[in-house]
């Protein structure tokens, strides 16, 4: 009995210690990452952000017809050269993705 106490301890300072670190480590590393099911979602949210934004800008045109005094909120315009370009780079590199997988 007195020596079995020695080799648990020398076991778990060298093997069990050592693999729960890695262990941990790893679940860290895989966690940190976007998944695919993330990106799929993320891409879900982005196309509705999209056609939201189209409502918004058809509904604000119909209510400018109809009241002269309507101003829109100021917001990221569909038509404006420098809010489209970031929304061009995303698009891009959502495309470049989508090949990238095929």
């Amino acid at each position: 009995m007195d020596d079995l106490i020695p080799v648990l301890v020398v076991g778990m300072l060298f093997l069990g210690l050592p693999w729960m670190i890695l262990h941990y480590v790893t679940k860290w590393k895989t966690s940190a990452t976007i998944t695919t099911d993330d990106e799929v979602l993320l891409e879900e949210l982005y196309n509705l952000a999209k056609r939201l934004d189209e409502r918004m800008d058809t509904v604000e045109r119909l209510v400018a017809t109809d009241d002269p005094a309507f101003s829109p909120v100021k917001r990221l315009m569909a038509d404006q050269e420098t809010d489209n370009q970031q929304l061009r780079e995303l698009e891009q590199l959502l495309a470049e993705k989508k090949e990238a997988k095929q």
